[in-house]
C-alpha cells in the first residue's frame, strides 16, 4: 500500500508539474506576469522569489502543482505593468498560454518513449495460442503458434503492439488483416473479421480472448514444492515440467492445469512430467479445500512458465519517431474511445478514476522502471488529451471561448461564462463520481 501511494503522488507530481511548467514557460515567453509556480498545494513549506518577481515554492500536498498568473492589472499600475497582466493579452496568446499545458504532457510522453526504445525494453512475442474453432480468430484460420508480423500494413515488434492495434478493431467492429509466420514458416495472411463491435466491458473479461486471441502460453513448470503437500507425496519435483494430468493432455497452461486440479478434489489423478528431458508417470490426489463455499482441490505447488520475450529498441532517431507515433496514436485512440463510450459503442466502465489509476502505478512500479516509465507516458497522455476537451473549467474549455472571441471579435459575454462554468462543473462532478463507482465496483468484484 505503501508503495502504491509513493508511486501515485510521484506519477502525479511529475505529471502536473510539467503540464503547468508549459503555461509557465509560454507565459514568460508572451510577456506575462507569473506571481508564484508551486509544486504541490496547500501550505507553502518553502519559497524563494526570482529577479523577475516569481515566487518559487514547494507546498504541503505533493499532488501536482499549479501556476498563477496576474489576470489583471492593480489600479496604480503603469502601463508597462498593465501590459504584463493575463487579461490584457491578445487572444491568440492568451490561446497559446492555455494550450502549452496539455501539449507539454504530450511531449513529455514522447521523451518517456523514447527514452524506452533507446534503452530497450523487453515485452512477450506476439505468438498466438490456439484459437477456439467458433471465434473469430479461429473462423479465420489461426493456429497455435502463429508469430504476427504485421496489422494493417504496420509492422508489429511485440505483443504490446499487437494488442494496441487490435482493441481498436474490437471496438468499432470491421476487420483487420494479419501478416502471420506460422510454426511451418513462411508469411500468410489472414483476415480477421468482427461484424460488431466489442463493448470493451471489463467486467467481460480480455476482450481479444472473446475473439479467441491469445497469447501462447508457457507449459507449465513447478517452480515450488510445498513440504507435506499432495504434490511432494506424488513425487513432484522442482524443474518437473507438467504435459499430461487425468485426461487433459496436448498443449498445456497453467491456467487450465489449475481449474482441472480444482475440479477434482480427492480423485487420485495419473500425471506425467518432464524431467531431464525424460517423461515420468505420477499419480496425485488433489486435497479438497474449502474456497468461498465450494470445495476445490489444491496440490500445493507454485507453477510458473518462460513466455518468449523479445527486445524492443531503435536508436536515437527512430525512438524519437516511434515515441511521437505511438503518443499521437494512442491520444487519437483515447478520443475514440471517448468519443465511442458517449455513444453507447464502449462500456462506461472503461471510466478509471484516481483508485484504479494509484493501483496500476504501484503495480508498475512493483514490475520496474520500465513499466513504471511506461505508465507515466499513458496517464501524461491521458491527462493531455482530458485537458484539450471543450469542457469548461479545463484548459480545452477555455480555448473554447477564446476561439468564441476570435468568430464574435469581442470576449464572451459573462454571462454565458458563468453558465458554462456551471455546466463543466456539474459534468466533471458526474464524471468523476461514475469513475469512481468504477474503481470501487473493480475493488468488491
Amino acid at each position: 500500500m505503501f508503495l502504491t501511494l509513493i508511486a501515485f503522488a510521484v506519477a502525479l507530481g511529475i505529471l502536473i508539474t510539467f503540464h503547468e511548467l508549459g503555461h509557465y514557460w509560454v507565459a514568460r515567453i508572451c510577456g506575462v506576469r507569473v506571481l508564484r509556480f508551486s509544486i504541490g498545494f496547500g501550505r507553502v513549506l518553502l519559497r524563494r522569489t526570482d529577479r523577475h518577481g516569481t515566487e518559487w515554492a514547494v507546498s504541503a500536498i505533493p499532488l501536482g502543482g499549479y501556476v498563477k498568473m496576474q489576470d489583471d492589472p492593480p489600479p496604480d499600475a503603469s502601463r508597462a505593468e498593465a501590459g504584463r497582466a493575463f487579461n490584457n493579452q491578445s487572444v491568440w496568446r492568451r490561446m497559446a498560454i492555455v494550450v502549452a499545458g496539455p501539449l507539454f504532457n504530450l511531449v513529455l510522453a514522447v521523451v518517456f518513449y523514447a527514452a524506452l526504445d533507446m534503452a530497450g525494453t523487453r515485452m512477450p512475442a506476439p505468438i498466438l495460442s490456439q484459437p477456439e474453432a467458433s471465434s473469430p480468430a479461429g473462423r479465420a484460420g489461426f493456429m497455435a503458434g502463429d508469430r504476427i508480423l504485421a496489422i494493417d500494413g504496420h509492422a508489429v515488434a511485440s505483443w504490446n503492439d499487437a494488442r494496441w492495434r487490435l482493441l481498436d478493431v474490437l471496438s468499432s467492429g470491421g476487420q483487420a488483416v494479419l501478416d502471420v509466420r506460422p510454426t511451418a514458416g513462411g508469411v500468410q495472411r489472414r483476415t480477421l473479421v468482427l461484424k460488431t463491435g466489442n463493448r470493451l466491458d471489463p467486467s467481460q473479461g480480455d476482450p481479444l480472448a472473446w475473439a479467441g486471441l491469445r497469447l501462447e502460453q508457457p507449459p507449465p513448470v513447478v517452480r515450488e514444492v510445498g513440504p507435506g503437500s499432495p504434490g511432494q507425496a506424488a513425487g513432484l519435483q522442482v524443474g518437473d515440467t507438467i504435459t499430461a494430468v487425468g485426461d487433459l493432455t496436448g498443449t498445456l497452461d497453467a491456467s487450465a492445469l489449475v481449474a482441472y486440479i480444482q475440479q477434482h478434489a480427492g480423485v487420485s489423478l495419473p500425471m506425467t512430467v518432464m524431467r531431464g528431458g525424460v517423461p515420468i508417470s505420477l499419480h496425485v490426489v488433489p486435497r479438497p479445500e474449502e474456497i468461498d463455499g465450494r470445495k476445490v482441490g489444491r496440490i500445493g505447488i507454485m507453477l510458473g512458465g518462460d513466455v518468449p520475450m523479445v527486445t524492443v529498441r531503435y536508436g536515437v532517431l527512430d525512438s524519437v519517431w516511434h515515441g511521437a507515433r505511438r503518443t499521437g496514436e494512442t491520444a487519437w485512440m483515447s478520443l475514440r474511445m471517448m468519443g465511442r463510450m458517449a455513444v453507447g459503442d464502449v462500456s462506461w466502465r472503461n471510466l478509471s478514476g484516481p483508485v484504479t489509476m494509484a493501483d496500476y502505478a504501484g503495480q508498475s512500479a512493483r514490475i520496474g522502471l520500465a513499466a513504471y516509465v511506461a505508465y507515466l507516458a499513458l496517464i501524461s497522455i491521458s491527462l493531455g488529451v482530458l485537458n484539450l476537451l471543450p469542457i469548461p473549467l479545463l484548459d480545452g474549455g477555455h480555448l473554447l471561448y477564446y476561439l468564441l472571441e476570435v468568430v464574435r471579435g469581442r470576449p464572451v459575454p459573462e454571462r454565458w461564462m458563468q453558465i458554462g462554468q456551471r455546466t463543466g462543473l456539474g459534468l466533471l462532478v458526474c464524471l468523476m463520481g461514475l469513475a469512481l463507482f468504477n474503481d470501487f465496483a473493480r475493488l468488491f468484484t
